[in-house]
């Protein structure tokens, strides 16, 4: 253990012990859960901002999380940090033994079967392979983990062309939807379908839309400006003028 880990690992337990700090004592796995989805959202946001420094800050402060965890399992008497780091470790060599084992693997398609092989011997008998996705992810990422899951087994399209046939039917028949709800179970299916064009692309599509939103924030805050600079109310404007001024924005901001 590197002498910064350990130092990190004798803080934590300090901060949770009797004469530690207040907040930290009081925590609970559960108080800490909206941090822990805070700090991974911050974990995101310094990657599209392209920021080693603010990365590092950031991995440091979901370290945090990952640390006061497993010091309550500590002191519960479950497991600690330590428990942590050996099982991500043997789990790593045992589902990689075409680097730490005699298994070869000629391209990634492979390996991605043989991971999907590994994992389903670890499941428990009769256990869905799509039972150990968390229920709690965004639905977009789901959408994309549990459809990675079945194609590592071999259930996919075999072209993407496939798919965007499927995309075209999929927008027909939310013009077909007899009411609101078929049309959102139709929505809902148009949406699975574009997550599965994306992974077939090799796109991530929690970040792909995150880009799309911000930059859709740039430029209508691009045409906001216009707007103030030349004395105007964008909500006075028509459709085709603000439409006139988006075009503007889009010239001019990525």
């Amino acid at each position: 253990m590197s002498e910064e880990f350990a130092r990190l690992k004798e803080i934590i337990a300090r901060l949770r012990g009797p004469d530690g700090c207040p907040w930290d004592k009081k925590q609970t796995h559960t108080s800490l859960r909206p941090y822990l989805i805070e700090e991974s959202y911050e974990v995101l946001q310094a990657l599209d901002e392209g920021s080693p420094q603010k990365l590092c800050e950031e991995l440091g402060d979901l370290l945090l999380q990952i640390m006061l965890h497993a010091q309550m399992a500590s002191e519960e008497g479950q497991f600690d940090i330590d428990d942590v780091v050996r099982g991500i470790g043997d789990k790593l060599i045992r589902r990689h033994p075409h680097v730490f084992g005699n298994q070869k693997a000629e391209d990634a398609a492979e390996l991605e079967l043989n991971w999907e092989t590994l994992k389903q011997e670890e499941r428990e008998k009769g256990q869905s392979l799509l039972s150990s996705v968390p229920g709690e992810m965004p639905a977009l990422s789901y959408s994309q983990s549990i459809q990675r899951r079945v194609a590592g087994v071999g259930f996919d399209w075999e072209k993407v062309d496939d798919i965007l046939d499927k995309l075209t039917e999929e927008v027909a028949e939310i013009r077909q939807a007899a009411d609101h709800r078929e049309m959102s179970d139709e929505f809902g299916d148009l949406l699975f379908t574009l997550v599965n064009i994306a992974r077939r692309l090799d796109i991530d599509l929690e970040t792909a839309l995150r880009s799309a939103n911000q930059r859709f924030f740039r430029r209508f805050s691009y045409m906001e400006e216009l707007c103030r600079q030349r004395n105007i109310n964008i909500g006075d404007l028509s459709l085709d003028e603000q439409n006139a001024l988006w075009e503007e924005a889009k010239k001019k901001v990525e």
